[in-house]
């Protein structure tokens, strides 16, 4: 094929992805006008709280809008880039993605809030709260992964480790002790993963799904028959205090949404920080990325394939141990069956979603995190939608992104691809 075909392959191809982002803009704007500006009555305002009552940031004014002319005006934005883009085109998929997502969630946001007050703040707060234990699950995907190893056995990970840390806490009255309990936990089950799959070569999907029908199996028989009727004690640990860190905790709205929360949260933006940092600025990150591209390779070249593998994978299941954590003593101090909800399967969907890089894998958390925290926030606004949708937005919003990404994420080569030396 010779080059000029080639130019043109590319101006087709890139001329049909243009007019299809075209088309999902106007249609944006179209929905935007009919759903939320025809729905949204003149005169009144939308409130968007710039300060909690709690907080010890500096306070700053709410901002207040005019409801229905600021979605009739997000409507005719989002028209004229789709109108662009059909016409001239706009290179950064990404760019056009966000604006698309955010005019359509300011606008539902105005839509839900008109008349009322709605904290911005808050909202942010929680979303980065419901979005820890689903980035620790996307972080042990990514280091498990980037390895070549694939481990959907997230959910039991937590699932077990949030249990054991409510008893250990429980039962040598402090919370430091569970902590580390679950911690430990998630490494000897992700150990017991990595020796099926890496020694034994035992399909890595299957010992996965074996982790979490054992999770859910143990942990339902001992809260039913222990936790819940003869050790009650043992199942009331108490949940770790929000700590606000000085100084940065009175930045105006990063302050009281970053700052102000419990050492859960804290470690997990550590561990975010640190893992992309060990990942692609290390010797130890680039050998991990080599053995999961191209394990043959790596070896070739004295990396030893077995023993990477083995340590990355533990290390995952040690992050999946602290997502668990979060569940009872970051959270509501008590263990309740299947109290994870998914959100280890979730938090393989933002793995895939952050292209298995860890700074990804966190924002891709906070649109879950978002979604999850918004449907307790509608409630609270007696939002005309039944509560049983809401509820489903976390989920819905993961088929939606698996859709829109499945095949255009790359995974490592060698990623569950067993190694023969």
């Amino acid at each position: 094929m010779t080059t000029f075909e080639n130019k043109n392959l590319e101006e087709i191809a890139f001329r049909r992805i243009r007019i299809g982002y075209g088309i999902a803009l106007l249609v944006t704007g179209l929905l935007i006008f009919l759903l939320f500006g025809l729905n949204t009555r003149a005169g009144l305002d939308s409130t968007f709280g710039m300060n909690l009552s709690s907080s010890q940031a500096i306070i700053i004014p709410d901002l207040v809008i005019p409801a229905q002319a600021t979605v009739y005006a997000l409507a005719m934005v989002i028209a004229f880039l789709g109108a662009y883009q059909m016409a001239r085109g706009i290179r950064s998929i990404g760019l056009l993605i966000g604006a698309l997502a955010f005019a359509f969630v300011f606008a539902f946001l105005i839509w839900a809030s008109q008349g009322n007050s709605f904290n911005m703040v808050g909202m942010l707060n929680s979303s980065i709260v419901r979005a820890t234990p689903i980035a620790l699950a996307a972080l042990c995907g990514v280091i498990s992964e980037r390895s070549g190893v694939v481990n959907i056995g997230i959910e039991g990970i937590m699932l077990i480790a949030a249990q054991t840390a409510v008893v250990s806490a429980s039962m040598a009255g402090n919370l430091y002790v569970g902590l580390v309990v679950a911690i430990l936990t998630g490494g000897l089950l992700a150990a017991a993963h990595a020796f099926l799959v890496i020694r034994f070569k035992v399909d890595q999907i299957v010992s996965g799904v074996a982790i979490n029908i054992f999770g859910i199996g143990i942990t339902s028989f001992i809260s039913s028959r222990f936790l819940e009727k003869t050790l009650t004690n043992l199942n009331n640990a108490g949940t770790f205090p929000i700590v606000p860190i000085p100084i940065l905790s009175q930045i105006p709205i990063i302050g009281p949404a970053l700052f102000e929360n419990n050492i859960v949260v804290y470690l997990m933006m550590v561990v975010v920080i640190v893992m992309h940092v060990v990942l692609f600025y290390t010797p130890w990150g680039l050998r991990t990325r080599a053995v999961g591209e191209h394990p043959k390779a790596a070896d070739t070249l004295g990396i030893n394939v077995y023993f990477t593998r083995y340590v990355n994978v533990i290390v995952g299941g040690m992050i999946a141990g602290l997502g668990g954590a979060y569940f009872t003593i970051g959270a509501v101090g008590r263990f309740d069956e299947g109290m994870t909800a998914g959100k280890g399967f979730i938090g393989l969907a933002a793995m895939i979603f952050g292209n298995w890089n860890p700074l990804g894998a966190f924002f891709s958390s906070m649109i879950f995190g978002f979604a999850d925290s918004l449907q307790v926030k509608l409630q609270i606004l007696s939002v005309p939608i039944p509560s049983a949708f809401l509820l489903m937005a976390p989920y819905i919003v993961t088929m939606i992104v698996l859709t829109g990404v499945i095949g255009r994420s790359t995974p490592p080569a060698a990623d569950g691809v067993p190694y023969e030396k």
